[in-house]
């Protein structure tokens, strides 16, 4: 019988998939402007992007990272590291690659798990391609239902932003630090209210990713809607689904 593999196989597999077909593909080439995410699913794949470097057959890639983490990662890669207001990126990517903490049957997606979403958000939707890896344990009929929905905030807006969710049948909380007291504060500055909806609950994603943005005080939810994603998913077994 052959092994299943871990959700840390999993990962590393789906990553190094992932960066060999688009290098296949021609999505992932030397020279370009690329967008990395963040997350326990994006660092194999930077490390194994930095494998590729090192051995010739990609160079000179200037990396857009959507944190802190991921930028200290690429720069003790070696990477060359840049904003998205760099004149050598022009606000403007070839590739974004990312992690996603749920993806629906039409690779929609709830992201921010990771307090990251509104970076990672800018940085996708300025991306001509953009690229998920998950494993299989991301895959959902519904978003938002088991995994709550991240969404950024002005620290003075909490209870205007709690009541508009709440008002669009959320049920809200604010997130916690961990080993910090206190909200967690993101790399913007900001805190991170989480919004759950009952299974019952219908509601497109697409529409709520916009109409949440609409509440004052609101920086970004992470629904991820607007921008068509190529996802690949590993599985199990050590295959991986593409769609």
């Amino acid at each position: 019988m052959n092994k299943s593999l871990s959700q840390s196989e999993q990962k590393q597999r789906v990553a190094e998939y992932a960066i060999d077909r688009l290098i296949e593909k021609g999505l992932l080439f030397s020279g370009m402007k690329l967008g990395l995410g963040t997350g326990s699913t994006v660092m194999p794949a930077i490390t194994y992007l930095a494998k590729k470097i090192s051995s010739g057959i990609l160079s000179d890639i200037k990396v857009v990272p959507t944190s802190f983490q991921t930028q200290i990662a690429c720069e003790n890669l070696g990477f060359s590291v840049f904003s998205l207001n760099a004149k050598q990126i022009d606000a403007s990517l070839d590739l974004a690659i990312d992690g996603a903490d749920e993806i629906d049957i039409e690779n929609k997606l709830v992201k921010g798990g990771g307090a990251a979403l509104f970076l990672e958000k800018l940085i996708a939707y300025a991306s001509k391609h953009f690229v998920i890896i998950a494993d299989e344990t991301k895959t959902v009929e519904s978003l938002a239902r088991a995994f709550p929905l991240p969404v950024e905030i002005l620290p003075e807006s909490r209870l205007i932003v709690e009541r508009g969710l709440k008002a669009l049948g959320a049920k809200v909380a604010i997130r916690e630090g961990l080993r910090k007291a206190g909200p967690v504060v993101t790399d913007n500055g900001n805190f991170i209210l989480d919004a759950l909806w009952d299974k019952e609950s219908l509601f497109s994603a697409s529409d709520y990713e916009t109409k949440i943005n609409e509440i004052t005080g609101v920086v970004d939810n992470g629904f991820f809607t607007k921008k068509k994603a190529l996802v690949f998913i590993a599985k199990a077994d050590g295959s991986v689904e593409t769609r």
